[in-house]
């Protein structure tokens, strides 16, 4: 949903979605599955191509922050906020949204494309689910020791704004709803 994004990638992040979906559970379930594993590692290389063209968005510059701030892992960051942060952005991309649903398995035919982007955010919330991503900031901090706090949302949120890949999101946010999402995210 970059606002460069462009046909080139596009494909590359159509690619990659679909490869996560199939794949990324079966590398959880076994990680001796060499076959999920090089489906992984090729899909995290169409990413790559993807977001090396179109750069990102608040949902990275968010997590630059609990990385640099907390030490956590950013992959598991990234994957907390996402929901979050497509909630907010669903006004400007719905189409794009409802064929990410699509792509994650969702069943859209015959439905608005505001409930079918909406079917996009429950696929991401399902598929961390079943990854056994940490429902929120608090219990990955837990995870690796690290005491997330809600005070230190200010100086995040302002660092967030900082960030370079605020530039690509689709939708402007101000600190408050930055703000919001990271508390949304605990």
């Amino acid at each position: 949903v970059s606002t460069d994004a462009n046909p080139l990638t596009d494909a590359a992040a159509i690619k990659a979605i679909d490869k996560i979906v199939h794949y990324l559970p079966q590398a959880v379930a076994n990680g001796d599955y060499m076959k999920a594993r090089s489906e992984m590692a090729y899909a995290q290389y169409l990413a790559g191509v993807a977001f090396n063209n179109a750069s990102l968005g608040y949902v990275h510059a968010m997590a630059h922050q609990l990385g640099g701030f907390y030490d956590l892992p950013h992959g598991e960051c990234n994957a907390i906020l996402l929901p979050h942060v497509c909630q907010y952005n669903l006004i400007s991309s719905r189409r794009r949204f409802a064929r990410v649903a699509r792509l994650l398995g969702e069943r859209t035919d015959g439905l608005s494309s505001t409930d079918a982007s909406q079917k996009a955010i429950t696929a991401i919330n399902i598929l961390s689910k079943d990854v056994g991503i940490p429902e929120g900031l608090v219990a990955l901090g837990k995870k690796y020791g690290k005491d997330v706090r809600e005070e230190d949302i200010p100086i995040m949120t302002g660092n967030a704004q900082k960030d370079a890949c605020t530039l690509t999101n689709p939708r402007i946010m101000t600190d408050e709803a930055v703000a919001a999402i990271y508390k949304a995210a605990l």
